[in-house]
């Protein structure tokens, strides 16, 4: 097949060092416009990466390019009006998380989208990284065959720590006003302080929050949130358990992110590598203990491929324009996070103010 033509939409820090990079080094297709409100910006990032074409707004590259997919690197409190109206473009779209700043934004693009008959996926990265592909092949095994006996909790810790692991070092930077533009209404029914927590919470954690979704294999609940921002207990519409660990301690020159999947008769690990590591995959750590007479417990780490997330899920993109399956995330899939994000927030304000109240009573 021809390779796909693709137009960016974007291409600040995040555009470029995530997402531009790895397409360009894609060899199923090809950038052939980018879109960017900075001049001086646009302009040496066509020049680095040789592309073809670059317009001041996404609606001049709409209006002159003929394209496959977009890819759309934005702050996520613009999405409710700038998403919906590249859908007119007729293509598949992938942006980053989350879906919108809100649920009602999230409503509003998944209906563009819908009356637009439009793909939409969210960029969440740590779905294709070799690890997490790896291990959740092998969950869905286990869960399929009862080998390992049930699926008993799933446990997802982030501490804060070195996320870009100099994964920045070759940007291109300009002195470029950074433009202003309107943001989305934040959520409904929250005051400013509550709308800030939701705020740092979607920001920080809702690639965990996702994760954990995916890992599950269904839906769950929020049952606790802890006060001080550190636990969010969960459980899932079948019953099983988890948690996830949110700045438990923090690192200053590493990264320490982990999912942990435990059944009855052993347990799936995966180190991930900080987000912008290049060519570098996270590990998996598989530990089988299946009992009887003579079987000894097993610890095994398979060698994955010398690939990183950001590049697999460029290349997932490609696959999903051309109607193939992939472990991207689709716009339905992340309005549900958008969904236990307002529900912890909530949780975690009531806990607030019964901490507060106790603590008045106690005087």
């Amino acid at each position: 097949m021809s390779k796909i033509r693709l137009g960016f939409v974007g291409v600040g820090g995040m555009g470029q060092m995530a997402h531009l990079r790895n397409y360009v080094m894609t060899p199923d297709c090809e950038v052939v416009a980018i879109a960017e409100l900075r001049e001086k910006m646009r302009g040496l990032v066509q020049a680095r990466y040789g592309i073809p074409r670059a317009y001041a707004d996404h609606r001049d590259l709409l209006k002159n390019e003929q394209l496959d997919g977009i890819i759309a690197i934005q702050p996520f409190g613009i999405h409710g009006q700038l998403i919906p109206e590249l859908f007119a473009a007729k293509v598949p779209v992938i942006t980053e998380k989350p879906l919108g700043r809100s649920l009602e934004a999230a409503d509003t693009i998944i209906a563009a989208a819908k009356k637009a008959k439009t793909a939409l996926y969210i960029a969440y990265h740590k779905r294709s990284d070799p690890a997490t592909v790896h291990a959740k092949a092998l969950i869905d095994q286990w869960k399929r065959t009862g080998e390992m006996g049930a699926l008993k909790h799933v446990r997802v810790t982030m501490p804060p720590g070195d996320w870009m692991a100099s994964g920045f070092s070759q940007c291109i930077h300009t002195d470029d006003a950074y433009p202003k533009s309107k943001q989305d209404p934040t959520p409904a029914g929250m005051d400013e302080q509550t709308a800030n927590d939701h705020e740092g919470f979607v920001n920080y954690y809702i690639h965990q929050v996702n994760l954990m979704r995916h890992l599950f294999g269904e839906d769950y609940e929020v049952r606790y949130a802890d006060p001080s921002g550190v636990l969010m207990a969960v459980q899932t519409t079948s019953g099983v358990a988890g948690t996830l660990e949110m700045a438990t301690f923090r690192t200053t020159i590493d990264w320490q992110e982990q999912a942990f999947v435990a059944f009855e008769k052993g347990w799936i690990r995966i180190d991930l590598p900080a987000p912008m590591a290049i060519d570098r995959p996270g590990t998996v750590t598989v530990f089988k203990d299946p009992g009887g007479k003579g079987q000894a417990p097993t610890t095994t780490t398979p060698t994955l491929p010398l690939r990183h997330a950001m590049r697999d899920q460029a290349e997932n993109f490609i696959k999903a324009i051309r109607g193939e399956a992939t472990p991207l995330c689709t716009a339905e899939e992340a309005r549900f996070d958008l969904t236990v994000a307002k529900r912890y927030i909530a949780l975690m304000q009531e806990g607030k103010a019964l901490k507060a109240k106790s603590a008045t009573a106690a005087r």
